[in-house]
């Protein structure tokens, strides 16, 4: 079973900037892909920014720029820098993770998010 736990979140006002981090742990042989999701009230789960073991990093429209995504395998960590936040950067950002686990099964974890809230 592979855990996935999200860290870094708060308030903050517009213009400013936060730094979120996620750790994959447990039963892992290798995590190919880390992604940022994010859900805002009463909108649908979109993704942020994405990014493989090989480091090749791909971003939202909205956010390129602006965020920047980066991994430590050896750590199983993902982070995602956020410059210049605008109020409607404000929702839950989720991490998901997803490999071949210890067993050699695939699989697909997410975390439970943390808050980002920009203030105008």
């Amino acid at each position: 079973q592979v855990q996935v736990v999200e860290s870094g979140g708060g308030s903050v006002q517009a213009g400013g900037s936060l730094r979120l981090s996620c750790v994959a742990s447990g039963s892992i042989f290798s995590i190919s892909a880390m992604d940022w999701y994010r859900q805002a009230p009463g909108k649908q789960r979109e993704l942020v920014a994405a990014i493989t073991a090989g480091g090749r990093a791909n971003y939202a429209d909205f956010v390129k720029g602006r965020f920047t995504i980066s991994r430590d395998n050896a750590k199983n960590t993902v982070y995602l820098q956020m410059n210049s936040l605008k109020p409607e950067a404000t929702a839950v950002y989720y991490c998901n993770a997803y490999g071949v686990s210890g067993l050699r099964s695939s699989f697909s974890s997410w975390g439970q998010g943390t808050q980002v809230t920009v203030s105008a």
